[in-house]
């Protein structure tokens, strides 16, 4: 029961991108279309679930035993970039009409603060291994949630008549923070 309110909480109740904040930069980047974000979303939660399972192991079987805790953010920043390069690799192989349409913001994973706070939000809330995959699992899926639903938005403005000193960016971060304020509402659930 544990790991399932841990799920939906990581989705919905602390989402990434619409309660916490973090991950914003692909969030506008990547979604002006629905097929872009769902892949990037798919990336993020490949980096986010491995790099939750893998900064775990790093962090109580190097950094913990041998007084290294200091060195977790570098050691953390490592293992992610090294996990962006798999994922950058297999996409291109696999997709690479997807890995031409996320340009810029594949590589940016590494830097993407989402997926940094999911591996220290981790040790801060003292979760075991399982939790700590569950809640980096769950905090992908709500960022993948959250910048698909965004995505689709933003081609339905597309469409829109919007006025013109609001087209573009300006209803973008419009519609996000009511997309937030929407999220808001789940923070009664839990």
């Amino acid at each position: 029961m544990n790991l399932l309110l841990l799920l939906v909480s990581g989705i919905f109740v602390h989402n990434f991108i619409l309660s916490r904040f973090l991950g914003i930069c692909p969030f506008l980047g990547v979604s002006k279309q629905i097929e872009t974000a769902f892949g990037m979303g798919i990336a993020v939660t490949f980096v986010m679930g491995l790099a939750s399972a893998i900064t775990y192991v790093v962090q109580y079987t190097i950094l913990v035993p041998y007084g290294l805790e200091y060195l977790q953010t570098i050691a953390f920043i490592l293992v992610i970039a090294t996990l962006v390069q798999l994922v950058e690799m297999v996409i291109k192989k696999t997709s690479p009409t997807l890995y031409e349409a996320l340009g810029v913001y594949l590589p940016l994973i590494t830097t993407n603060c989402a997926v940094l706070g999911v591996a220290l939000l981790n040790i801060q809330y003292g979760y075991n291994f399982i939790e700590s995959v569950v809640f980096g699992i769950a905090g992908a899926l709500g960022f993948m949630l959250a910048i698909v639903l965004f995505a689709g938005i933003r081609e339905r403005n597309e469409l829109s008549a919007i006025p013109k000193a609001l087209d573009g960016f300006p209803i973008a971060l419009i519609t996000a923070g009511l997309m937030a304020i929407a999220f808001l509402g789940f923070s009664g659930m839990l």
